[in-house]
C-alpha cells in the first residue's frame, strides 16, 4: 500500500515573492496547493478547468475570472471556472488552492511527486462530472451561510472535484465515537485547518508479513495535511475546541451526494446518469 504524506505547513519551500510561498502536496487525481501569505500576494493563473479556492477567516481575498469579480472578507469557497483567472489575497495566513491534475504544469512541484512517476493502479481515474446546468461562471459560497446543525460538514462539488469542509468541534471527538474507514479506489488529502488533531491510521495485513505497519497515531497541529492512500483505514479525532478541517476528493464521491442535503451546491452540479458508489 502506498504510504501517507504529512506536511507541516511551517517551513519554506519554493518561494513565490517575498511576501508569499507556496506548497504543493498531491495525489493520483488532484493537488494541494497552500499559499503562506504575510502581507499580500496576486496568484495568476490559465486553467484547464475548474479550481477551487478555500480563504480562510479574517483574511481579504479578490477572485477575478474573466468579466467576473468578486470581493470578501474570507471564511469563503471559490470555484474558479477554466481558462485565465487571478486570486488576489491581502492579509496574513494561509491560501487554500485546490486542482485536478489537469493542472500538468503544478504536479511536479509536489513534494510528494516521486511517489507517482509509476502512476497509481489503484485509484480510479478522474473522469469529469456533468458540466454545470447554467454553464461555467465564477461561483462564492460565504461558508457561514451553510452551517446546518441537521446536517454536520458542508460539502460542496464542481465537475472534477469536492470537498467536504467540517463545522468548527465544540470539543475534543468523542473517543467512543469515531468512524475508521477505508475508501476502495480514491484517495484522500485532509487539511487541519485550526487547531490540533489525531489522524488514527491502520494498513490492512496482506499474506505478506514483512509488509505489515504499525498503527500510526499522528498528532498535528495547524495547518498541515495529510495524504491518504486507498485502501488505508482511518479517522481523524479533534482534539481540542475551535478545530475544524477539509477533507478533499477528486473525482466527486457519489456517496456523499447521495446524501439529500449534503453537497450544498448540488442543485448547481448535476450528477452521472448513472453513478456507481
Amino acid at each position: 500500500m502506498r504510504k501517507v504524506t504529512l506536511e507541516n505547513y511551517q517551513t519554506e519551500n519554493q518561494i513565490l515573492n517575498d511576501e508569499s510561498r507556496t506548497r504543493y502536496l498531491r495525489t493520483a487525481n488532484f493537488l494541494l496547493a497552500m499559499t503562506e501569505v504575510s502581507d499580500s500576494a496576486v496568484l495568476p493563473r490559465l486553467n484547464a478547468d475548474e479550481y477551487m479556492v478555500i480563504a480562510p477567516p479574517d483574511i481579504k481575498i479578490a477572485v477575478t475570472a474573466g468579466d467576473e469579480h468578486i470581493m470578501s472578507d474570507g471564511n469563503d469557497l471559490f470555484i474558479v471556472p477554466p481558462g485565465v483567472s487571478s486570486v488576489e489575497v491581502k492579509g496574513r495566513g494561509h491560501l487554500v488552492r485546490i486542482f485536478s491534475n489537469q493542472a500538468t504544469d503544478l504536479m511536479p512541484l509536489a513534494s510528494n511527486h516521486a511517489d507517482y512517476v509509476h502512476g497509481a493502479p489503484e485509484v480510479a481515474a478522474l473522469k469529469p462530472w456533468p458540466q454545470p446546468l447554467e454553464g461555467y461562471r465564477l461561483r462564492h459560497y460565504p461558508l457561514e451561510r451553510y452551517v446546518d446543525v441537521r446536517s454536520p460538514g458542508r460539502a460542496f462539488r464542481s465537475r472534477n472535484l469536492m470537498v467536504n469542509i467540517t463545522d468548527v468541534y465544540p470539543g475534543q471527538r468523542d473517543s467512543k465515537k469515531l468512524k475508521p474507514h477505508s475508501h476502495q479506489d480514491f484517495e484522500q488529502i485532509t487539511l487541519t485547518c485550526a487547531g490540533r488533531f489525531v489522524h488514527h491510521l491502520r494498513t490492512p495485513w496482506g499474506i505478506d508479513s514483512t509488509q505489515w505497519r504499525d498503527d500510526q497515531h499522528l498528532d498535528v497541529g495547524s495547518p498541515a495535511a495529510l495524504t491518504i492512500p486507498a485502501g488505508l483505514i482511518h479517522t481523524s479525532q479533534a482534539m481540542e475546541q475551535g478545530c475544524w478541517l477539509v477533507d478533499i476528493f477528486g473525482p466527486p464521491r457519489v456517496d456523499f451526494s447521495l446524501m439529500p442535503g449534503f453537497v450544498r451546491n448540488a442543485d448547481e452540479y448535476p450528477m452521472p446518469e448513472a453513478p456507481t458508489v
